[in-house]
């Protein structure tokens, strides 16, 4: 590993975009701030569709998904911004009436919710919401929130050890620079935007090298020091046209002749690099510089 001191660092890249997605597989929202909270980006992934058996929904079984629009109070991602009874999540999707749901209202408790590895209650978000969710998908669907004050989702202790999120697949931010993603569309016949891979520092930067943020392991943005603790496995997601919600082979096919496990590390699937934080700042801006202060040698010596 390598280490430069702060002092000598110049900066690597800038955050040149920041996504945030409320509700778990449904589109994100572009935000020029964001703050940060324990489990990541305040708003990321705090609600989740799921179905009969309180089993969450995401766009790998329900590709509709990726067309439901979310809209959170434009001042919702400001720092010290506190709801009132008249704040709302409001939701989106062709063909059907807006879902208003109240921020500040109170939720029934909903046992037997599951992600992943994660079981545990949620707050359901009541009939509308459920009657919503179920005409859309055509299929019995609830709308349920993080029940933060009684429930704690850690990441997987191998890789980050007291780190904890909501309903994110695995870790709380996941970063990609533009230069990796301007390098795969160069092999695409149809080039693919940002949103296929669902950044949420959701970050995406500009100004370094095709790739090289496989090999950050500490870095600072703003007052955080965030920790690049792994390579992301790519899942059927990217192959999703955020635009239709139709599934196709790319980019994952060309990905595979490139960054599969086979090719960067073949004594041992990447697009982003997941990450940890820990600070005494608040929040993160577009426009602000990414410091890295030590790196892996290379993508093999990388944890994924």
């Amino acid at each position: 590993m390598d280490r430069v001191s702060s002092s000598e660092q110049p900066p690597a890249a800038k955050i040149s975009s920041i996504f945030i997605y409320p509700i778990k597989s449904c589109r994100g929202i572009s935000v020029s701030q964001a703050s940060i909270s324990l489990t990541g980006f305040r708003w990321d992934r705090q609600w989740l569709v799921v179905n009969s058996k309180g089993r969450a929904y995401t766009q790998r079984v329900e590709p509709k998904l990726a067309l439901v629009e979310v809209e959170l109070p434009k001042d919702a991602f400001t720092n010290g911004w506190e709801l009132t009874k008249s704040s709302y999540l409001v939701v989106r999707a062709p063909g059907m009436d807006d879902l208003n749901v109240c921020l500040g209202k109170q939720c029934a408790k909903a046992d037997g919710v599951s992600v992943w590895e994660w079981s545990g209650s949620a707050l359901d978000e009541g009939d509308e919401a459920s009657k919503w969710f179920s005409t859309y998908l055509g299929k019995p669907s609830w709308l349920v929130r993080f029940n933060a004050v009684s429930e704690t989702r850690a990441v997987d202790p191998k890789f980050a050890p007291g780190f904890k999120v909501m309903f994110s697949d695995g870790y709380p931010f996941l970063l990609i620079s533009q230069g990796s993603l301007d390098a795969l569309n160069e092999l695409l016949k149809e080039p693919v935007p940002i949103n296929r891979f669902r950044p949420n520092c959701s970050i995406l930067v500009k100004g370094c090298e095709p790739f090289s943020e496989d090999l950050w392991k500490e870095l600072k943005i703003n007052m955080f020091k965030f920790q690049g603790v792994k390579l992301c496995f790519r899942c059927k997601v990217p192959t999703i046209n955020q635009e239709n919600g139709i599934a196709s082979s790319e980019p994952n096919e060309t990905l595979k002749e490139f960054r599969s496990d086979k090719v960067l590390r073949p004594n041992k699937k990447q697009q982003g690099k997941e990450s940890l934080t820990e600070g005494k700042g608040k929040t993160i801006s577009v426009g602000d510089c990414v410091y890295v202060f030590s790196k892996a040698s290379s993508a093999a010596e990388a944890a994924a």
